[in-house]
């Protein structure tokens, strides 16, 4: 499921920047890009995170369901961690490109975090 919000995330970053590059140039489809890569490869890597941290919860050798309830540290942990690369790669992308074009890179930010509440209501199937 997480992989899927993620997916979605990549697209609509994809299309972000799709109009900053008909209205602002390669300048504003590159930063939207950059931008949109900044949210959406930590997403992808906590996604990852959960995904393991889910397999290890599950029961094995016909333990019992529920037993050896797991800490949230490891969630934590991972949420922390993604929030940090987040801001680290919006840094790099702001220090180390030029030409960068500030209104794509918020729409695309916005548009990546915009669309994850709405991918995890979607119904499925």
């Amino acid at each position: 499921m997480m992989f899927q919000v993620v997916l979605v995330q990549f697209v609509a970053g994809l299309l972000v920047c799709a109009m900053a590059g008909v209205a602002g140039g390669t300048a504003a489809a590159c930063t939207a890009l950059l931008a949109a890569l900044a949210c959406v490869v930590p997403n992808g890597l906590f996604a990852l995170n959960l995904a393991l941290l889910a397999r290890r919860r599950k029961p094995r050798d016909g333990a019992a369901a529920g037993t050896g309830m797991p800490s949230a540290l490891p969630l934590l942990a991972g949420e922390f961690c993604k929030l940090l690369l987040t801001l680290g790669l919006l840094s790099l992308l702001v220090w180390a490109y030029r030409d960068v074009v500030w209104l794509a890179l918020i729409a695309a930010v916005g548009a990546v975090l915009l669309v994850q509440p709405l991918a995890l209501a979607w119904p499925r199937r």
